[in-house]
């Protein structure tokens, strides 16, 4: 595949950079394109209802959700359809009471700094006015989160992959409320405790650059809160991102250890190059330029195969532990 059919924009919007590599992006494409039709053919032949197959179920998402099916499958498995279908109130009623100016302030100062490299957010009113609207009214229902830098990210990422304003208040609703609980409240316990608990899953898997790590001085916070409180949305490519989602919605929290862990072993030789402190964050900086990070198919296959087998009990209990600590 030839360089020219490339523009400087990717499929999403987002305007690819001066060292963006076209010749691994080719090998990608020419191959990724092969596995998007097979996948969604596979989708579109399932008869009966997947969602009563669990097992089934997961093995479809890790291969990757077609785009057009997204919106769907993610409202579904994420609880977000469950969260819709027992409220009180409407997506369009909960927007009516968009009132405090304190608020609205903060969110529209953000709105200019999501994504100012994307197309779609820039060149465009709509989008920006679909983002406002989302950020604005979870912030005003969610009285103990409010408005929390990151979720601009997360917000504006939604709305690229559904082109749905409503869909994305309540993937967002269930994202904060019940897959990533205590993330963004004032405190951010639920961050500061999954950091913790990434810290001795490095510790355990891999030993040599966790001592590295602590040797040059690097706090987890300072590499790797992006991956955590973006979920990856400013950090990796998008259908990377997108792809990740597809089993974060489904499985949980774990998937963003599972990736954590993944990326750190695929840098390990480049992070025990390093021996300073910004090169070490450069290090975490650059990892989305990675081949197999580029490749989102081939790097979902490497989450599964090199980030050991986390289970939700084990995070659980893992959790418990550094709650109890910091609690102490």
């Amino acid at each position: 595949m030839a360089k020219s059919v490339y523009s400087k924009v990717d499929e999403y919007g987002f305007e690819r950079s001066e060292n963006f590599n076209y010749d691994v992006h080719d090998k990608f494409m020419s191959q990724y394109i092969r596995v998007l039709t097979r996948r969604s053919q596979r989708w579109n032949s399932i008869k009966g209802n997947i969602f009563s197959k669990p097992n089934v179920l997961k093995r479809f998402i890790r291969k990757g959700v077609p785009s057009d099916l997204r919106t769907s499958v993610w409202m579904r498995v994420s609880g977000g359809e469950e969260i819709r279908t027992n409220s009180s109130s409407t997506y369009n009623n909960l927007r009516e009471k968009i009132d405090n100016q304190y608020i609205i302030d903060i969110i529209q100062i953000d709105l200019p700094r999501t994504f100012p490299e994307n197309i779609f957010f820039s060149a465009h009113e709509y989008l920006p006015k679909m983002l406002f609207n989302v950020l604005a009214t979870f912030a005003h229902q969610n009285k103990d989160v409010g408005y929390c830098q990151g979720l601009n990210y997360i917000a504006g990422l939604l709305l690229l992959a559904t082109k749905d304003e409503e869909a994305s208040f309540w993937l967002l609703k269930a994202l904060v409320e019940k897959i990533l609980p205590q993330y963004y409240i004032v405190t951010m316990t639920g961050l500061l405790i999954d950091l913790d608990v990434l810290d001795e899953l490095v510790h355990k898997y891999e030993p040599v650059v966790h001592r590295h790590i602590q040797n040059v001085g690097m706090p987890w916070a300072m590499g790797t809160t992006k991956w955590f409180i973006c979920l990856y949305s400013e950090v990796l490519p998008a259908e990377t991102v997108f792809r990740i989602w597809d089993c974060l919605f489904n499985e949980g929290s774990k998937i963003i250890f599972r990736v954590a862990i993944t990326l750190i072993r695929l840098h390990k030789d480049k992070i025990l190059q390093t021996s300073e402190l910004g090169e070490l964050i450069g290090c975490f900086r650059d990892m989305r330029n990675h081949e197999s990070v580029i490749n989102c198919h081939q790097f979902m296959q490497e989450v599964f195969r090199l980030s050991g087998n986390l289970s939700n009990s084990t995070l659980s209990k893992l959790r418990a532990k550094y709650n109890q600590e910091r609690t102490k």
